[in-house]
């Protein structure tokens, strides 16, 4: 359990730096990283430091599919976690 909460907190870190670093990218013109990378990671766990790493640089707020796509899975994963804490 714990491996798993170590995982969680190190995706979600590094999601929210990445958010930040794309962000830089954007600004000076460099290559940026992959959407599907930033949504990969957010799926394997790191959806709320997507949401906080959007709000703290103000990055991809504009694109719905990220405003809408982060939260979704995030409620998405609460929910599939509560129902195997149900269980």
């Amino acid at each position: 359990m714990k491996v798993l909460l170590y995982a969680l907190i190190g995706v979600n870190l590094l999601l929210f730096v990445l958010m930040g670093v794309d962000k830089h990218k954007a600004k000076t013109g460099q290559m940026r990283i992959p959407e599907a990378t930033l949504f990969f990671l957010a799926v394997l766990g790191g959806s709320v430091g997507g949401i906080l790493g959007m709000l703290a640089f103000r990055h991809k707020t504009r694109h719905k599919l990220f405003s809408v796509g982060f939260p979704l899975i995030l409620l998405l994963e609460a929910a599939g976690a509560a129902y195997l804490m149900m269980r």
